[in-house]
């Protein structure tokens, strides 16, 4: 486990002065996910918020060997690169030992680059890659993404006279990436650094394709006060509405486990993209969604023996 002192010892590869919007989580999971290992990195970052914030011309934020790829094939790119540096190292012709990352939003992961993705982690690269999961695209306007919670209201899906927000629940991701049976996958958040450093690290020594799902809570997109990003992944965890676990070779861990259970009204109160479910009419979608939790969480406990 390493000390906060120590990781803020360890060398930046994002450096500040990009310009992701205030209380923005993806620069945070970046830096931590980055300075999990030591060794040097090549990044490959899909369309998307964390891209264009970063790489706006004639200027960059990375202080790593960088990509940037379409909305749709940052795993596709990074195999292929991952691949040309495993036959250069079966030649001689590299000797350093680098780790190859892929960051990407969750409409760039859940949705657009899921067959990239899927096809990456089946040949079995050696790769990691990072979803920030802030829930739609917001990147451009706050569309609605597989990520996107049920009845959450976005710019595609608004809450009004006929519909009340996304008409579906939250695709289950990190479990279809479990159904890959890479080595190791992982659902974290922001808010709680030393699990995540740790599973990013995990993520980087294991000897194939790693996943990790990392909530991002988005001021702009979700409504709440920028000062609050933190509190609101932690909420998400508190609640179970972002469970904190870990497969490793298809081994399920729970990494948390809420001392006092807080219900999901808690933190669908803090956002303003969740204020029409308070209307009186609405009360039996709220008890939808809590019903929902509960029975998600049931399921996540026996896969991790834990009932």
């Amino acid at each position: 486990m390493v000390s906060l002192k120590e990781l803020a010892k360890k060398k930046q590869r994002l450096a500040p002065g990009h310009r992701t919007c205030a209380g923005c989580a993806a620069p945070i999971i970046v830096r931590t996910v980055l300075k999990a290992t030591d060794k040097p990195v090549v990044v490959a970052n899909a369309t998307g918020c964390l891209e264009v914030t970063t790489t706006i011309y004639p200027y960059s934020s990375w202080k790593v060997p960088y990509i940037h790829n379409a909305f749709e094939n940052a795993a596709a790119t990074l195999s292929g690169v991952e691949t040309a540096y495993r036959v250069l190292r079966r030649k001689g012709i590299v000797k350093k030992d680098i780790k190859f990352v892929a960051f990407g939003g969750d409409g760039g992961t859940y949705d657009i680059g899921l067959q990239s993705l899927s096809g990456a982690l089946e040949r079995g690269h050696n790769m990691v890659y990072v979803c920030y999961d802030n829930e739609a695209y917001m990147n451009t306007g706050v569309q609605r993404s597989g990520a996107t919670p049920y009845c959450a209201s976005t710019t595609t899906a608004p809450c009004g006279k006929v519909l009340q927000g996304k008409e579906q629940f939250k695709k289950d991701f990190t479990k279809i990436v479990a159904a890959h049976h890479i080595p190791y996958v992982a659902q974290a958040s922001v808010h709680n650094w030393n699990d995540l450093f740790n599973k990013a690290k995990k993520a980087f020594e294991a000897d194939g394709p790693a996943f990790i799902n990392v909530l991002s809570p988005c001021p702009l997109g979700w409504k709440f006060d920028p000062a609050k990003s933190i509190e609101m992944a932690k909420l998400a965890a508190d609640t179970r509405f972002w469970p904190l676990y870990e497969i490793e070779n298809d081994v399920y861990k729970l990494n948390y486990k809420p001392a006092k259970i807080i219900p999901i009204v808690e933190f669908l109160k803090s956002q303003g993209r969740f204020k029409h479910l308070f209307k009186p009419e609405n009360k039996h979608l709220i008890e939808e969604i809590q019903n929902h939790i509960d029975k998600t969480w049931d399921e996540l406990l026996r896969l991790c023996l834990e009932k």
